[in-house]
């Protein structure tokens, strides 16, 4: 299995980061335009779509998210998409995390599929504006998810079950705790902290997103970083639920030692629409 994992990782280090550092954006945007149709066809299996209606889900959602980039809307500014997006994944997400994995079988299929699919497209049009606004932001809004991830898994282990007897959301996934969420959260605000250090030290030409926030003042830039770590959170919690759901471990086997996509993306869902709203608004 580890085995399995590194060499995944390597093959898509060695795919994704010439893309990521080409001069121009174009590879990179095609390149997670790939990720979310395959994320597309994994989220109708799990949510009782047949092979066919998978791939139609697939194929569908990259042409979607073509014609949004042939329209030309990869540059424009959409405070209002990002604002709703925003608004919805704090409502939504919050309300089917409160409801518990069986309400969201409950739901029609319809209704599943269209909101995983929305939020799929959505996403894209987020990290390829990100991507547009430059190299050091994009990587500023995933390094915060990695970082309330790597650090809450440490925290938890550490003082999980210690400090709050309380499960985080034992029925969706047992193994997470209140005390690893705080940890990753302040293992966000010190990222935050040092990145913004870093570019005002080197001066660097495309302000990362915690540069822009902190254009705003201290304040505001630590209660967006809370609030993002929060969201990725949800966004983990969200796609668990789901699979519990299902009844699955992976949403696919596409990435051999990793799952699938949706297992590697789904923090990121909530995360890059709503960094698009913060420097948006």
């Amino acid at each position: 299995m580890l085995k399995q994992r590194v060499i995944t990782a390597l093959v898509l280090l060695a795919i994704l980061l010439p893309a990521l550092f080409y001069p121009a954006p174009q590879p990179f945007i095609l390149m997670t335009l790939v990720f979310i149709a395959a994320g597309c066809w994994e989220w109708v299996r799990m949510n009782g779509g047949g092979a066919l209606s998978a791939w139609l889900a697939g194929l569908g959602s990259a042409l979607l998210c073509a014609v949004f980039w042939r329209a030309g809307l990869l540059p424009q500014p959409l405070p209002l998409l990002w604002l709703c997006t925003g608004g919805a994944w704090v409502l939504l997400g919050g309300w089917v995390l409160r409801c518990g994995v069986g309400a969201w079988a409950g739901h029609t299929k319809t209704l599943r599929l269209a909101l995983g699919l929305v939020a799929l497209c959505v996403t894209w049009l987020a990290v390829a504006q990100a991507r547009l606004l430059g190299v050091n932001f994009l990587l500023s809004v995933l390094a915060l998810v990695w970082m309330a991830d790597i650090a809450a898994y440490f925290t938890g282990r550490a003082f999980g079950g210690r400090l709050i007897s309380r499960k985080l959301a034992a029925s969706i996934s047992p193994g997470k705790s209140w005390e690893g969420v705080f940890g990753g959260m302040v293992g966000v605000v010190l990222l935050a902290m040092v990145w913004r250090y870093v570019d005002a030290a080197y001066g660097v030409d495309v302000p990362s997103l915690y540069t822009r926030l902190a254009g705003r003042g201290l304040a505001f830039l630590l209660l967006a970083c809370i609030f993002m770590a929060a969201m990725s959170v949800v966004g983990d919690l969200f796609e668990s639920l789901v699979k519990r759901s299902a009844g699955v471990k992976d949403s696919s086997g596409l990435l051999p030692g990793h799952g699938g996509v949706l297992d590697r993306v789904d923090a990121l869902l909530p995360a890059l629409p709503l960094a698009m709203m913060l420097v948006s608004l």
